[in-house]
C-alpha cells in the first residue's frame, strides 16, 4: 500500500489507515477474537496507520491493540492515541499532570514506554489558545512519555489555530464527500506547514457505503441511533449533520454517480478522500474481516475522474452547503 510522510514525524504511514472507536463501544458489539482478527487482517493489507483513544470503551480499543503488538504483530505499525475526553470538558482540566495521568494510563493500555502519538480529543476550543498546553505536551515529548502530539478537532478554526503550533504533528478531522469545507483553507494551511491531515468519519458514518435508507434501523447502543440528532454528543459526528433521510438520498446519488467505476461504493468514497491534496490517511472503521480488507483495498483503486468530481461537488451543492458548510 501507499505509504505517505507523516508530517515532520519522520515516519510514514498507509494512506489507508484503520480507526478504532468500534472495538471499544459505540457501534454495536465487536467480540475481542474478532477486534484482534480485524487488526490482523488490516496490517496484511499493508495497513500501518491504527488511530485510538483513551475513551473508547473506556481503555478496551486500547488494550486490545496492545494484545495486538504484544503478539509482535504490530511491527512498523503506527498507533495514534487520543485523550481528554474521560473527564468535564472544561480548559482547566487540561494541564500537564493530567496529561500525565491520562498518557501513563494509555502507555499501559497499549503495553508500551512511548506513545507513538498523542491527540488532545476535541478540546474546549479555548485550549487551542493556550500556551501552557502545548508548553506541558512539550514537557511529555520531553520526559519520553510520547513521540509526538497532535490534536483532533471539531471545526475548521480549531484546526487552523492547531496548525499555527509549531509542534503539532497532524490534525485529526471530519473529512469526506458530504464534509467538504477542510478543502477551503485547512488541507492548503497544513500541506504548506507540513502537519499531516487524518481524514476520520470518511464513510459519514456509513452513509457512504450506499446500504442505508431512510428507513434503515440501527441498534440501540449504536450512535446512528441514540445520536442522530446530537443528544449525546456533536451531531456532526453522525450523518454529516443533515439526518438519515437526506444523508441516505445523497447516497444513492454518490452511488449512481460512481457505479461504472471498480470497486464499491465504500471503497469509492474513500478514494475520493485518498485523492485530495493534503490528505495523509484516511482512518474508516471496520467491524470485520471482510471491511478491513474492502477498506483496504481502496488505495489500489485509480483516482475517480474529473467529471466524476464535479457531480459529486453538485451533490454536496443540493443536499449539505446551505445546511452545514458555515457550521464546522
Amino acid at each position: 500500500m501507499e505509504q505517505r510522510s507523516f508530517g515532520r514525524t519522520g515516519r510514514s504511514v498507509s494512506v489507508v489507515g484503520l480507526g478504532t472507536w468500534q472495538l471499544g463501544a459505540d457501534w454495536g458489539n465487536v467480540s475481542e477474537d474478532e477486534a484482534l482478527a480485524l487488526l490482523d487482517a488490516s496490517a496484511e493489507e499493508g495497513v500501518t496507520f491504527f488511530d485510538t483513544a483513551d475513551v473508547y470503551g473506556d481503555g478496551r480499543s486500547e488494550r486490545i491493540i496492545g494484545r495486538f503488538l504484544a503478539g509482535n504483530r504490530g511491527q512498523g505499525v503506527t498507533v495514534a492515541t487520543k485523550m481528554g475526553r474521560r473527564v468535564a470538558q472544561v480548559p482547566e482540566n487540561y494541564t500537564l499532570d493530567n496529561f500525565r495521568a491520562w498518557t501513563d494510563r494509555s502507555r499501559i493500555n497499549l503495553g508500551v514506554d512511548t506513545l507513538d502519538l498523542v491527540q488532545l480529543h476535541c478540546p474546549p476550543t479555548a485550549v487551542y489558545h493556550d500556551d501552557r498546553t502545548f508548553d506541558a505536551l512539550d514537557t511529555l515529548v520531553a520526559e519520553e512519555r510520547i513521540a509526538a502530539y497532535a490534536v483532533s478537532v471539531e471545526t475548521c478554526a480549531e484546526a487552523l489555530a492547531a496548525i499555527r503550533r509549531p509542534n503539532v504533528q497532524s490534525v485529526q478531522i471530519i473529512f469526506n464527500a458530504f464534509r467538504r469545507k477542510p478543502l477551503d483553507e485547512v488541507l492548503p494551511a497544513a500541506e504548506k506547514a507540513n502537519v499531516a491531515i487524518i481524514a476520520r468519519v470518511p464513510l459519514a458514518s456509513g452513509l457512504l457505503s450506499g446500504r442505508f435508507t431512510k428507513d434503515t434501523v440501527f441498534p440501540a447502543d449504536d450512535h446512528r441511533n441514540y445520536n442522530a440528532d446530537g443528544a449525546a454528543f456533536d451531531v456532526g459526528e453522525t450523518f454529516s449533520g443533515v439526518g438519515l433521510a437526506d444523508g441516505a438520498a445523497a447516497a444513492q446519488e454518490f452511488k449512481a454517480i460512481t457505479a461504472a467505476n471498480p470497486g464499491s461504493t465504500a471503497q469509492q468514497a474513500l478514494r475520493w478522500v485518498i485523492q485530495q491534496p493534503g490528505v495523509t490517511t484516511v482512518i474508516p472503521g471496520a467491524s470485520n474481516t471482510g471491511q478491513a480488507r474492502q477498506n483496504a483495498g481502496a488505495a489500489a483503486l485509480p483516482p475517480l475522474p474529473g467529471d466524476q468530481l464535479d457531480a459529486i461537488e453538485a451533490l454536496y451543492d443540493k443536499y449539505f452547503r446551505a445546511k452545514i458548510h458555515d457550521r464546522w
